[in-house]
Formats: C-alpha cells, sequence, structure tokens
C-alpha cells in the first residue's frame, strides 16, 4: 500500500528544490512568524522577497513555484515567445473546483511593456502570490477568486528588460524592445549605442569644464547641475550620456537597441511613426504586442485590465488621442468610479486622461482594449514624486524641485547610493571630461523598502477593478397559468456590480454578440423583453423566441424577460455572456 507523504515534507521538498534553481539563492533557513502583521499572509507556502527586482528567467521560476504549490488555483502557461527567443509567461488564476477559468469574468494584468518600466512585473507578481497565499485566510479574496479569472502575464517586453537590468543603461533606455532598427538612417543597425566609459555598470553624463558653459553645480548639492541663470557664466557644457562616436558620423549614441515603441504599435488609433513617433512599420509588427492581442481575442470573457507602466503616479484611462473621444462616452460613469476610488487607494497619485492632462498617444495598448474589445481599462503609472517625503508638490514646482528631492532622498535615506559623484575621464574625442550624475535605477525604479507598498496599494485596486466585473445573478422568478396548459413565465437577472456585462462602446458598435437569456426544457410560444416592469411595456422577439438577445446587463442593473410557454415546469433559464459568464436557474 502506497504511502502519502505528509503535506509538510512535500511542502519543505518543493521549496529546497525551487531554492536551488539556477539564479535563486540556495536553500536557506526560514524563520516562522509568530504574528500575522495584516495585510499580507503569514508564514507563505511560497516566500518571496519584494525589496528587490527580478530578471525574466527569475520571473519564469516565481511563476513556475507558484503554480507547483498551488495547483488548484495556479495553472502555468506562456502566450507566446519573445523577439529573442524568451518565453511570455502567463499565469491563469481561479478557484478551478467553482468552474473553468474561461466561463468566468476575467481581469487581464500585464507589466513592463516599456523595457525600462521594469516594476510593473512585479507589481503583476505580487499580485498573483499575494491572491493565492491568502486564499485560504482572506474571505474577500476567497470569494473574488470563486467567481472571478486572472490572466497575469508580468512581463510583455522580457528581451529588453533583461538588457535594461544586466547591461549598463540610463533610466530611460531601453524603452523600446530589441527589434534591430536602422535609427540614424545609416545601413547599419545598433552600432552606435551608449558606451560604459569607465566599466562601472552605469550610464551616466558627461560634463566638460569650458569657457562658456551654460552650466553649474546647486549649491546644496554639487552632484546636481542646473542651468546657470543668463546673467552668470556657467562652469560646464553638459554632452549628454555617457559614450563615443562610433560610427563615425558626428553623432553620439543615436542608435541603440530597437528603436520603436511598443505602446504605440496596437491596430486602434495607430498613425505612422512621421504622425507618432515609435509606431513602427504596421499595427502589431511587433511580435510581443500580436502575442497579446491573440491572447485576448481567444478570451473573450476578459472584460478588464490593467496594465502597469511607470513613473508620475498616475491611473490612465484613454482616449490616447482626442479623436476617440466618442468611444468612451457612454462607459464614463463607471471609468469614474473606478478612478477616483483609485485615488483614494493610492495616495499621491491622480485619475487622468491621456489626450487631455497628459500628451497625445495613438497606438496605444490601453486604446486597443476599450477600442477594439470593449475592455474596461487603465494603465498605471507606479511611482509617484511623493512618494518621496509623502507630501504633495506645487505645480509650479516643475520638474526641477522633483529632481532637487531626489538628491536630498539619496543623500538621506539611501546615504548616496543612487548617484555616481563626478570623476575625471579622458575621452578620445571630447578630451578631459567628467562623468557622474542619477544611476538608471535611481528616479525609474522605487527604492527597496517601499516596492512592497507600492506592489500592495496598485494590487488592491487592480483587484477592485476585477471585483466590479459582473456578477449575474437569477433575482426572481414567476410563473402565472394563463389558460389550459399556457403560463406565462417571467424572469428578472440583476447585476450586483457597477460595470456592464457588455460595456457602452461594446454595444454600440456590435464589437461582441449581445446576451442571450435562454429557455430551455420548454415548449416556448413568444419570448419578450420587458423594458418597463412597473408598466407591464414589453417588446416581442419573433425570431426565436426561447432564445431572446439582450444588449447588456448594466452595471447595478437588472434584465427583464418574459416567456409564453405551453407546459408545467420545470424550466430551466440559461444566461449565456462573453463577459459575465454562464448563470443558470431552474424553475420547479
Amino acid at each position: 500500500m502506497m504511502r502519502r507523504t505528509p503535506r509538510y515534507l512535500m511542502l519543505a521538498l518543493i521549496t529546497s528544490l525551487a531554492l536551488a534553481a539556477p539564479g535563486l539563492a540556495e536553500d536557506r533557513e526560514f524563520t516562522a512568524s509568530s504574528l500575522k502583521a495584516m495585510g499580507g499572509p503569514n508564514n507563505p507556502d511560497v516566500e518571496i522577497a519584494w525589496n528587490r527586482y527580478y530578471d525574466s528567467q527569475e520571473i519564469g521560476q516565481i511563476c513556475r513555484r507558484l503554480a507547483g504549490t498551488h495547483p488548484d488555483l495556479v495553472r502555468y502557461g506562456t502566450i507566446g515567445k519573445s523577439v529573442q527567443g524568451r518565453d511570455l509567461h502567463l499565469l491563469t488564476i481561479t478557484d478551478w473546483s467553482a468552474g473553468d477559468a474561461a466561463g468566468k469574468p476575467a481581469m487581464y494584468i500585464d507589466g513592463n511593456i516599456h523595457s525600462n518600466e521594469i516594476q510593473g512585473a512585479e507589481v503583476a507578481l505580487y499580485t498573483a502570490w499575494y491572491v493565492v497565499e491568502n486564499f485560504d485566510k482572506v474571505e474577500w479574496i476567497r470569494g473574488l477568486l470563486e467567481r472571478k479569472t486572472l490572466y497575469i502575464v508580468p512581463s510583455i517586453n522580457p528581451d529588453a528588460r533583461d538588457y535594461f537590468i544586466h547591461e549598463a543603461n540610463t533610466a530611460h533606455s531601453p524603452r523600446s524592445g530589441m527589434l534591430p532598427r536602422d535609427d540614424d538612417g545609416d545601413g547599419e543597425v545598433d552600432e552606435d549605442g551608449f558606451d560604459d566609459l569607465d566599466g562601472d555598470g552605469n550610464i551616466v553624463f558627461m560634463r566638460k569644464r569650458e569657457r562658456g558653459g551654460r552650466w553649474k553645480e546647486h549649491g546644496d548639492d554639487p552632484r546636481m547641475m542646473v542651468e546657470a541663470d543668463p546673467d552668470e557664466e556657467g562652469l560646464y557644457t553638459m554632452l549628454g550620456w555617457e559614450g563615443y562616436d562610433n560610427d563615425g558620423d558626428g553623432r553620439v549614441n543615436e542608435d541603440g537597441p530597437g528603436f520603436y515603441d511598443p505602446n504605440r504599435n496596437w491596430g486602434w488609433m495607430w498613425r505612422p511613426s512621421h504622425q507618432q513617433y515609435g509606431a513602427d512599420q504596421y499595427p502589431f509588427s511587433i511580435p510581443e504586442d500580436r502575442a497579446v492581442a491573440d491572447f485576448v481575442l481567444a478570451h473573450p470573457n476578459i472584460g478588464g485590465a490593467q496594465s502597469y507602466h511607470n513613473s508620475g503616479g498616475m491611473l490612465l484611462r484613454g482616449p490616447g488621442g482626442k479623436e476617440d473621444t466618442e468611444s468612451y462616452k457612454g462607459d464614463l460613469p463607471q471609468y469614474d468610479f473606478l478612478g477616483q476610488l483609485g485615488e483614494e487607494m493610492l495616495p499621491g497619485y491622480r485619475y487622468l486622461v491621456v489626450h487631455k492632462d497628459l500628451y497625445s498617444v495613438y497606438g496605444g495598448e490601453l486604446d486597443w482594449f476599450h477600442g477594439a474589445r470593449g475592455i474596461f481599462t487603465f494603465s498605471n503609472e507606479l511611482w509617484s514624486p511623493f512618494d518621496f517625503f509623502k507630501q504633495e508638490q506645487p505645480e509650479e514646482a516643475g520638474w526641477w524641485a522633483e529632481l532637487a528631492m531626489a538628491f536630498r532622498f539619496d543623500r538621506i535615506l539611501l546615504f548616496g547610493e543612487g548617484v555616481v559623484p563626478w570623476e575625471k575621464f579622458d575621452h578620445p574625442q571630447y578630451g578631459e571630461i567628467e562623468i557622474g550624475g542619477l544611476k538608471k535605477a535611481w528616479l525609474r525604479t522605487a527604492p527597496s523598502f517601499m516596492i512592497e507598498d507600492m506592489c500592495h496599494r496598485n494590487m488592491a485596486f487592480t483587484l477592485f477593478h476585477a471585483y466590479h466585473l459582473p456578477v449575474v445573478t437569477v433575482d426572481s422568478m414567476s410563473v402565472e397559468t394563463l389558460s389550459g396548459s399556457l403560463r406565462q413565465l417571467d424572469v428578472t437577472l440583476r447585476n450586483r456590480r457597477v460595470l456592464p456585462s457588455r460595456s457602452a462602446h461594446e454595444v454600440a458598435n456590435g464589437i461582441t454578440p449581445p446576451d442571450y437569456v435562454e429557455l430551455r426544457s420548454a415548449q416556448v410560444v413568444a419570448g419578450f423583453l420587458v423594458e418597463d416592469p412597473h408598466l407591464d411595456l414589453a417588446r416581442e422577439q419573433e425570431h426565436r423566441p426561447e432564445r431572446l438577445a439582450v444588449d447588456a446587463v448594466a452595471g447595478m442593473g437588472a434584465v427583464h424577460v418574459r416567456w409564453i410557454v405551453d407546459g408545467p415546469p420545470p424550466y430551466e433559464v440559461v444566461l449565456n455572456s462573453r463577459k459575465a459568464g454562464i448563470v443558470t436557474a431552474t424553475i420547479r
């Protein structure tokens, strides 16, 4: 007779194997906690440190650990491959015992579309870890996963994520992916990128002391450069980021990896590159974007989406271009409800409209999700200047005030770790220069002790978005005998969440089929949509009366239907909705 391995021994074995995997720490003691801190799992089955960042291989290891430890909640897969052949990791999370993932309203979550905006992947991973580790401990989480599905793709730009992490870069490079492109039009590709002149692993600024220079050191912190006033003599000329003129064309750093913008390549309101910088050759010319679109098209149960970016502390919704305003018009109450909730949950963040409050974006991911699929979508810009000292900054303070705060934060909380001090260097083309400035990870990514707070608050906002995906129930049913064997059956279906089963844009443009309310196990004589139950106003559907087409079940609203049937109960009522799932009820 086979003996079953005790669960605690199995978990210990899984943990030791996972920790010994390449790229992760070797087996080490895990000290259990006696007092649980609110807002997080205590002694989790999968221990993950949320005070650091992970490359694409490590993200895959975390995904597989979660799926291996929680097979009743997590399925691991991929949605495709990157340009360089890396997996686009996918976690499908739901309570499988309460129904298949595809039959429930779903929330899609991704991050890191811009390769230098890495922390979105950590927020997405944290979301997966938090919900599965708390499923048996927090009733709200259990109820969410019983009714909803989460599709989580932590990084949709893994090639350039790894390039950003492992190579010398600025805080802004590479925003692109890694498809080779001839940026300077000289017939060569990616031949003149940044150069780590002093080999310290950082790409920072070059400055040259010379007469006529228009820059000077800041009076409070000589590491920071500021523009000289018009009536004073500056000391330095700023030469840009570290680098050489590698191809001899008189320019420095003008053709690095890429360059295109993965968030300008989506097939909604797309514009060519001369109108929208970074758009690339045609919509979905970028394989990673195409993989996401194919996945979404194959999963019509997705009703909400979140794409994590950084920085600036913003809860962004579309449209990206003012020309697209009409497509959002009927869905603004739901967006406003969620956006205002987000401002409360995320201190220092602002709920904004891309084209109106930021700048115009054509071919953006969030607009494709809403415009092409009718999906309620946000892009959260993680990490805010508010986070420095938990103080709102006046708008007129501007960029220089924010930069001064970053240098001060580095001095008194990071102890100088975030800035490279100015050092002399003999440049073969510029002569004697100095190299120094902010490291790539400072300003672009949250510091270690603030990562988990950022992850948790943003996760909570996105989970409430998922919570408010439709939950439709059969609210009431009644049967009235008419004459002989004829009966009148009245049914009310009610949506108990804020988001409708189909967005107004989706309904107006026929993006997806209507919802269908069907009566089975009965001989249907006539079927009606009851438009006003108080006045008893009903509209008959003559074609296929047993299967009534409904535009949508409104958020916090109801749909009333009526059938005339020949014969006694039982009757089976079935709602079949792409985004609200399948709901059944039997009248006996």
